[in-house]
């Protein structure tokens, strides 16, 4: 049985993942909106450097492979190479960008509430994944957002300036 601390407990817990990975969101396609199509799509000249375009993409698909696929099961395909060479219009990843953001929110009460779906999906490279709790999962998807948009934001004052 389910008692309402548990309840109020998760509660806070899905409320914060989602503020935190909504604001995180937010900032993403309010940067590429102002970079425009052009800027969105130019990696700064850094080795290794990413696009703006290509950061949201890969955030998208960082989100349904922790959320849609580890957590809720869906086993939505992802091709993780070519998120890092996205190219696109900025409108067509901010629609991306909503739909999973859309549903985000039952797949973290499905972290919650059951727990992970389909550990197979993370493979056997990390040891730690064998473990992870739901927590963590989330926690993890809150980490990668928040790297990202530090990424991103230093890639938007790179190409600003260039």
């Amino acid at each position: 049985m389910v008692t309402s601390q548990q309840d109020d407990a998760e509660s806070r817990v899905a409320d914060a993942v989602l503020a935190i990975t909504g604001g995180s969101l937010s900032s993403m396609t309010e940067i590429l909106r102002d970079l425009g199509d052009e800027l969105a799509n130019t990696k700064p000249d850094l080795p290794g450097a990413n696009s703006p375009y290509a950061i949201v993409f890969h955030c998208v698909a960082v989100i349904e492979y922790w959320a849609g696929s580890v957590i809720a099961g869906l086993k939505i395909p992802r091709d993780r190479a070519a998120e890092f060479t996205a190219t696109g219009r900025v409108d067509d990843v901010i629609t991306r960008v909503d739909e999973v953001r859309a549903r985000l929110p039952e797949w973290v009460d499905v972290a919650l509430r059951e727990g992970i779906r389909d550990r197979t999906v993370m493979g056997t490279t990390r040891p730690e994944l064998a473990t992870a709790t739901p927590e963590w999962v989330l926690t993890h998807l809150v980490r990668e957002l928040a790297q990202h948009l530090g990424q991103l934001e230093l890639t938007r004052d790179i190409l600003r300036r260039a």
